[in-house]
């Protein structure tokens, strides 16, 4: 076999390896997220709720997440709860969601249990959709 071969099927493999790392990464923060989600004060179980980890001196939360959320919440209305939590002032709860990153966002179902996770800003159409799925 040639050297371009074995490169590329290298390749392919270390790109798959890295999906399969992300995609078990991504489950684990789910399923930990999960049992916190209970712990959540002032959550309205009858909307849809997003869990909005960010801190004050996050450049993509304040030009990109925020705007984002905001038009997310003038689309929805009453229909979304928006949590924003501040993962300096509570680290704590960071850690126990399993947060790496801010923002992450964590959609919840309408048993206020995660339903997916957001690494890095999420544009509001995909978090619309996210919310719809949600349902």
């Amino acid at each position: 076999m040639s050297d371009s071969i074995i490169r590329l099927v290298f390749s392919i493999g270390l790109i798959f390896l890295g999906w399969v790392a992300y995609r078990l990464v991504r489950s684990i923060s789910l399923h930990i997220a999960g049992k916190n989600s209970l712990n959540l004060a002032g959550t309205n179980r009858a909307s849809k709720t997003i869990v909005y980890f960010t801190t004050p001196d996050c450049v993509a939360c304040i030009s990109a997440q925020k705007p984002a959320l905001n038009q997310l919440k003038e689309t929805l209305g009453n229909e979304l709860e928006v949590i924003e939590i501040n993962a300096y002032e509570k680290p704590e709860l960071a850690k126990e969601w399993g947060v790496m990153s801010v923002p992450t966002t964590f959609i919840l179902d309408a048993n206020g249990v995660p339903f997916t996770v957001n690494y890095g800003v999420t544009p509001f159409k995909k978090l619309l959709e996210q919310i719809n799925r949600s349902r």
